[in-house]
């Protein structure tokens, strides 16, 4: 992180993952106070000798020290002292309930990744997340647990949106970003959709329906994400999606042939209209394996024919083939509970030292000994 708007979006990122309800509510007071909180804890860590506890574990451990000397150290800190401004006089007024009300939807909502397991992943930094580096180039692979969707696709949105910020710069290397069921996902895609192609950056989203998404982003986002994106391949799908693909395509001209019979003779009448190239009723009955969709093309390269109604041909046995010759993942590290559990207890050590170090620091001079909260 540069400066405190990343830690502004980092904030906003999990909290909003973690309470997918919050998207539609973004502007409202008891969602932009968790943020602010949250803000205010990631840019002390950060600032906190060069950031060394500047990791998700570390900042639910600190929002949990009780306020008197959770404040007087954040005060310490002066870029998030209008952060933490309203906190320290709604908590010095004894304006109790309110200042609960402030704060407790942002410990209790990160209480739910506080985990041995998740502080030992989350406590790292065995790699960078600039994927499209010259010097370094990497390839990131993230999974989730469908168990556990709502917890780890928290996580993984901030792992992602801090990778679009980072890639989406010029003189980097080409790169793809995948996503597979994107919205379980909570990130700012619009902006690395409409503008990484110029950074050489191909995004790829794959979804269920469109409705899914609407569902976790909202109407406006997700039909912004729908209608900016340059090419779209759609399998079998019905509803509004397969209406809004259908319209998508195009229309053409088409034949009609009609007969019609009497009692004196039979004609046959042969006419042209222009209808749906693709209807809705055809999106919603393909087979496996059957695509409908428009690609987009480039200045240099015209595509004539964008719109295509296809089927992939696949070599099933020399899949299989190949699918039975994959290997087992090589083991990185061997780990036990112990291991674990250490790092986990360290975590809680590393925060009750930091602030008995501050708190010490602060008592034992008198220039700064005024910043001491002791409320009456």
């Amino acid at each position: 992180m540069l400066d405190i708007t990343d830690a502004v979006e980092s904030a906003r990122t999990i909290l909003l993952g973690l309470n997918r309800e919050w998207i539609k509510k973004q502007g409202d007071f008891f969602v932009e106070s968790p943020i602010n909180f949250l803000t205010a804890i990631i840019w002390y860590l950060r600032k906190y000798k060069n950031g060394e506890f500047c990791t998700l574990p570390h900042v639910i451990e600190l929002m949990q020290i009780e306020y008197d000397k959770l404040f007087t150290i954040l005060r310490t800190q002066k870029e998030i002292d209008v952060l933490i401004n309203p906190f320290v006089s709604a908590y010095m007024r004894d304006a109790v309930e309110q200042l609960e009300g402030q704060i407790a939807s942002a410990k209790i909502t990160m209480a739910r990744i506080s985990s041995p397991q998740l502080y030992y992943v989350l406590s790292g930094n065995d790699f960078t997340l600039d994927i499209n580096n010259p010097d370094e180039p990497k390839i990131v692979c993230m999974g989730n647990n469908p168990q556990k969707i709502q917890i780890y696709g928290a996580v993984l949105s901030l792992f992602t949106n801090r990778l679009l910020k980072i890639i989406n710069q010029k003189n980097k290397l080409k790169c793809s970003l995948v996503f597979d069921e994107f919205p379980t996902l909570t990130t700012e895609i619009i902006p690395t959709i409409s503008t990484g192609r110029s950074n050489l950056i191909s995004t790829c989203l794959g979804i269920q329906d469109a409705s899914q998404l609407r569902k976790d982003y909202g109407r406006e986002q997700a039909d912004v994400i729908m209608n900016i994106v340059g090419n779209i391949a759609a399998g079998q799908v019905s509803g509004d999606t397969a209406k809004q693909i259908s319209e998508r395509i195009g229309k053409i001209m088409q034949d009609r042939v009609s007969l019609s019979i009497n009692r004196s003779d039979t004609s046959i009448s042969k006419s042209k209209q222009l209808e749906a190239a693709v209807p809705p009723s055809k999106i919603s009955s393909l087979s496996s394996g059957e695509f409908v969709g428009m690609v987009s093309d480039n200045p240099d390269c015209k595509i004539d024919l964008k719109a295509f109604h296809c089927e992939i041909i696949n070599d099933h046995d020399a899949l299989k083939k190949e699918i039975d010759s994959y290997e087992q993942i090589p083991m990185v590290r061997k780990l036990d509970n112990a291991i674990i559990q250490h790092n986990y207890v360290q975590i809680k050590k590393d925060v009750q030292q930091l602030i008995e170090m501050e708190m010490e620091r602060l008592l034992s001079d008198p220039a700064l000994s005024h910043m001491v909260i002791k409320r009456a």
